[in-house]
């Protein structure tokens, strides 16, 4: 028999660990499970992928500068004639595929600043291309989120429902979709796909003074919704964050600064120019695995993007989230620590410090408790891949052969 094809898709490879950390993990299933697969990507990175993953990788979109505002003719026009051109290289692309996969990322949602035909659009051409191909879609372990703008819902609420197999990594993101109309009745909930990837070793903690704090910052700015303000939120987070940074500097804390996308650089040059202190360092994170070790050596963490929490959480470090979206409070109450979020468009050093603190008080607490939830999620996981493997991948006595989608 032929061996299974499997097409990888979505905004990988550019920057974002969250992103890539999900890829990786499907990767890793795909190894485990369905060891015969063969695997390439039609992604935002192509090359980066190929060289991390060793995955054959083409590019998401025709016209090279789309996520660049075009304002002059020739770019509009660009623009305009890729929308068309890819049009019929994604439906080629999926034809020649057994199953496409979407690893996990808020794919359904606009929590972060989003044009309709963007990524939404590209989503939208993926699950219309499987529906009439035959090719079956997944969207497996996803975010999604209510969307205010009509033609972001719209696109996304189509993708949802031309999907052949549809996950999400949290009861919102299954709700939020049930009120776009979308029927989730055979629709599961798993925990974050970056919960399946390895853990480090979980290092001695030294005895002794006060350890390392890490602290991950993101370039925020709202979300969709917010952009007419998004220059005076983006500036109170930064002020608001950097004066926490001050004052753990100031009771003697090394604080390792975090990021999680490419963007965030700016914000640690902030941090690191405003307070200029020896004790403010910044990790050089490429992937997940790095941010899992970072955070493994810290006594606590403070983070905004989402996959940063994921991180420390997975290695059972105390965790307080500037949380930007209702995700990162779901994340934190299905881990134990509903209590510990602070709202990222208000940061208020004094209160945040006043949390941290009470964070620290009851780590030995919040250790054992974040232990057992890992467990619980690692079990978890283990069903979600099982169902994914019946409902994609069904057994033969030879090579899995996909079910087709009706």
């Amino acid at each position: 028999m032929t061996r299974v094809r499997v097409g990888v898709f979505g905004l990988l490879g550019s920057g974002n660990l969250g992103n890539d950390g999900s890829l990786e993990a499907v990767l890793g299933y795909l190894r485990e499970r369905h060891p015969g697969a063969v695997v390439d990507a039609l992604c935002g990175g192509p090359e980066a992928v190929t060289a991390r993953y060793g995955i054959p990788a083409t590019r998401l979109h025709w016209y090279r500068g789309e996520y660049r505002t075009a304002s002059r003719a020739g770019a509009v026009a660009g623009k305009g004639l890729g929308k068309l051109v890819d049009v019929l290289r994604t439906a080629a692309w999926v034809r020649r595929h057994d199953v496409v996969i979407v690893p996990g990322m808020g794919v359904l949602e606009a929590t972060l600043p989003l044009r309709p035909w963007g990524f939404p659009y590209a989503l939208f051409l993926l699950c219309a291309s499987g529906r009439l191909t035959g090719t079956p879609v997944a969207l497996i372990g996803v975010g999604a989120a209510p969307i205010s703008e009509r033609a972001t819902r719209t696109l996304v609420r189509w993708s949802a429902r031309l999907a052949a197999y549809r996950s999400y990594r949290d009861g919102l993101s299954r709700d939020a979709m049930r009120a776009m109309g979308v029927d989730t009745a055979r629709d599961e909930v798993h925990p974050d796909l970056a919960f399946a990837l390895p853990a480090p070793p979980s290092p001695e903690l030294p005895a002794g003074p006060p350890g390392p704090v890490c602290v991950g910052v993101m370039d925020f700015h709202g979300g969709n919704d917010d952009r007419a303000r998004a220059e005076e939120i983006h500036r109170r987070y930064l002020d608001g964050t950097t004066r926490f940074v001050r004052a753990l500097v100031e009771d003697g804390r090394p604080v390792r600064l975090l990021t999680g996308d490419a963007c965030d650089a700016a914000v640690v040059a902030a941090i690191l120019d405003a307070v200029d202190s020896p004790l403010v360092t910044a990790a050089e994170a490429a992937s997940l695995a790095d941010l899992m070790k970072e955070t493994a050596a810290a006594d606590a963490v403070v983070a905004t993007r989402y996959h940063n929490l994921v991180c420390a959480l997975k290695v059972g470090t105390p965790t307080l989230a500037l949380s930007y979206a209702a995700k990162s409070d779901a994340l934190m109450a299905q881990m134990g620590l509903a209590t510990y979020c602070h709202p990222a468009r208000e940061v208020d050093a004094d209160r945040l410090l006043e949390q941290f603190r009470e964070l620290e008080k009851r780590s030995a607490e919040l250790r054992r408790t974040l232990a057992e939830r890992n467990l619980a999620a690692a079990r978890q996981l283990d069903h979600h891949f099982a169902a994914l493997t019946a409902a994609l991948f069904p057994t033969s006595d030879h090579a899995p052969t996909p079910r087709k989608a009706p």
